[in-house]
């Protein structure tokens, strides 16, 4: 088999592997993105057409990433003549420090944002229950997934990427020269670096070249439900509960949102089973879609509890929910998303392009050193 040289091998065509191609890419770097599934699947964590945006985050590391990812998301719109983003304003609501802390973020860095009563909550949106006082944060919303991901490889190709999907790959290897071998199961690439961002599948494809933290592969099984009154209007919401208050829910907070076509996507966050991505039976876990019926049925009165329709899909979850993103010799890996990291992803994609040429990229001090290479 004759192997084909190149720059630079993005592993992984979920949003982050495009974003990064696309960045790339657009420095005039030589790219090529390896996507083991075809284009639009439903096996990782990118697909649907519902993601929720927000700068609303504690840490202004976080506020910041999404206020630049907010900037590329409107460029890459205009790029492609694509519409990604849809603002419908955001609300979360609890009894949890998590909301003041939030809140000083904002207003540290001149963000805007509004604390409203419960009444006046239930006044805006009467499709939600509200029962503490609600933070609402009007530049939210909601991003089209599936068609995010297009967009990013169109462009990418657009300046000269190449986007390889049903390819996928069996192994990477660093040589002793630091250049790095990608294998297919048809080709093999030979190159000067790689940047790994595979998702659930990163530590399988990462675990004999680099020391990884531990990622915990869960399946999600948010649903969409039928609104009642097709009219309403729905931000994008949450509601964080503290698990010492009595009567805080088994599995925890929630999140939601309209995703304009399918109705109102309801999920819990992170409490899936943990899975092998390669063994999923993409099926909802009884107990759990039982109590996400009764949880909306509670906290989600405008639409119909019983009307729901599953989805299934991963989050790929590190032990305090921080990204890794980081380089060992000559391999950049992204991981560990924590299924909040959508929103984030075209800045993420200008990160990992800033680290692939300049190993000392200044700015990613909330996310490094997380990784090392491997000796021997």
């Amino acid at each position: 088999m004759s192997a084909t040289q190149v720059d630079t091998v993005v592993v992984g065509g979920g949003a982050m592997g495009s974003a990064a191609a696309w960045n790339l890419a657009r420095r005039g770097t030589e790219t090529v993105l390896l996507e083991r599934f075809e284009q639009g699947h439903t096996h990782g964590a990118s697909h649907g057409a519902s993601r929720i945006f927000r700068t609303s985050y504690p840490d202004p590391t976080y506020v910041n990433l999404a206020v630049e990812a907010l900037g590329l998301w409107t460029e890459l719109e205009e790029l492609t003549g694509t519409p990604l983003l849809t603002v419908t304003g955001g609300v979360e609501q609890g009894d949890h420090p998590y909301l003041g802390n939030t809140a000083d973020a904002l207003e540290h860095l001149g963000l805007p944002y509004e604390w409203l009563s419960p009444e006046e909550a239930r006044e805006r949106w009467p499709g939600l229950r509200f029962e503490t006082r609600a933070l609402f944060h009007p530049g939210s919303g909601r991003l089209h997934a599936d068609n995010a991901v297009a967009a990013l490889q169109r462009s990418a190709t657009d300046h000269g990427a190449l986007v390889r999907h049903q390819t996928q790959v069996r192994s990477i290897e660093v040589g002793g020269d630091n250049s790095v071998t990608v294998r297919t199961t048809d080709n093999e690439y030979r190159a000067r670096r790689v940047v790994v961002a595979a998702g659930a599948w990163a530590s399988k494809l990462l675990q004999d070249i680099v020391l990884m933290p531990e990622i915990r592969v869960t399946q999600e099984q948010p649903a969409h439900f039928l609104p009642l009154d097709p009219g309403l209007e729905w931000p994008s919401f949450g509601n964080v509960h503290d698990p010492e208050v009595p009567g805080a829910p088994e599995f925890g907070g929630i999140y939601g949102l309209s995703s304009g076509v399918e109705g109102v996507k309801v999920g819990f966050h992170g409490t899936g089973p943990v899975v092998d991505p390669d063994l999923r039976d993409y099926l909802p876990e009884p107990r759990q879609f039982e109590a996400l019926r009764e949880y909306v049925r509670y906290w989600v009165p405008g639409v119909d509890a019983d009307a729901a329709t599953p989805i299934s899909c991963t989050y790929a979850t590190t032990a305090d929910s921080n990204f890794v993103i980081d380089r060992a010799g000559p391999v950049v890996v992204a991981a560990g998303f924590s299924g909040h990291g959508f929103k984030f992803v075209p800045a993420i994609g200008r990160l990992l392009a800033d680290l692939t040429i300049d190993r000392n990229a200044p700015d990613l001090f909330s996310f490094r050193p997380r990784t090392a290479q491997k000796v021997g």
